[in-house]
């Protein structure tokens, strides 16, 4: 997010693309086989980029991931991220540059989401400073940064009906939470203060705050102090099934805005959902490198 609170760009790389219509219809036996460098930039001139390229686009280093004309790298305590990706419609157009992540630490936490571990949450710099260069007019910026990745060994709508996940600085750190109902009916419930260091505390979970549902009427809810109520500053990314969004929330008695994430994978499940995504996934099946 912006400094100036009027942008904000999220990246996601995949191997096995968890939302991709290719890879469910394909089995899901090849993650390999279904990469993509997600791009969504929010705010005036925003763009979404998602196109689910096959195996020949993918190459890995212990420090680089690429995905056919876009990569991510660490590099000196850095993690730079180029982009060139072409946005779905219906506004189509390419977006080329450079978004560079520096952590203030790098934390050793993981949290498994399910008994068995079939599925990790992995909040690697929950505190990072963010540099983004775009080339698009005002898409030149710096902000608050975070960087995290979940890990899993099965489709995550065969273990969860709804999740909701947060992340919210705090005066020296950022404060987590994750919020999810198992297909079994258990309840995973769990918050992390993070300090600049890197070091995590478990925290005693405050009340959930209900907020308003989103255009798609996705029950949307997080974590704020009793008597206090959340509400979303930014909208960002609307699906029928998932919502992601700027939210102000209060924490210790401190008002604070972060990005907060819903996810209704009951919805998700339905075969209705994968056609309205194809029109906004592109698959992309060969690449070649230069």
């Amino acid at each position: 997010m912006s400094d100036c609170g009027t942008r904000a760009v999220s990246v996601i790389g995949f191997i096995g693309s968890v939302f991709s219509p290719w890879y469910k219809w394909s089995g899901r036996k090849n993650p390999q086989n279904h990469v993509c460098i997600n791009v969504a930039t929010y705010g005036p001139g925003g763009r979404f980029t998602m196109t689910d390229r096959g195996q020949s686009a993918l190459r890995q280093t212990a420090s680089r991931f690429e995905v056919g004309p876009s990569r991510m790298r660490w590099q000196g305590g850095q993690l730079i991220i180029d982009i060139n990706e072409v946005s779905s419609p219906p506004l189509i157009s390419r977006i080329t540059g450079q978004i560079t992540i520096t952590p203030s630490a790098l934390t050793s936490v993981e949290l498994p989401l399910t008994p068995d571990g079939a599925h990790i949450w992995r909040p690697f710099a929950p505190r990072s400073r963010i540099d983004v260069q775009i080339d698009r007019k005002g898409w030149q910026w710096q902000g608050e940064g975070y960087f995290d990745a979940n890990f899993g060994t099965r489709a995550l709508e065969e273990d969860f009906s709804y999740w909701t996940w947060g992340r919210y600085p705090t005066g020296n750190g950022a404060t987590c939470f994750y919020d999810a109902t198992r297909l079994d009916g258990s309840e995973l419930a769990a918050g992390f203060a993070f300090d600049d260091t890197g070091a995590a505390t478990e925290i005693p979970l405050p009340p959930k705050s209900p907020m308003r549902r989103s255009l798609w009427a996705v029950r949307r809810e997080t974590r704020g102090d009793a008597g206090t109520r959340a509400r979303q500053v930014q909208n960002m990314l609307d699906a029928p099934f998932y919502s992601r969004s700027a939210v102000e929330t209060t924490l210790n008695g401190t008002r604070t805005t972060g990005v907060h994430e819903a996810l209704d994978l009951t919805r998700f499940r339905s075969p209705l959902i994968k056609p309205m995504l194809a029109v906004r996934v592109p698959r992309r099946r060969t690449w070649t490198f230069s």
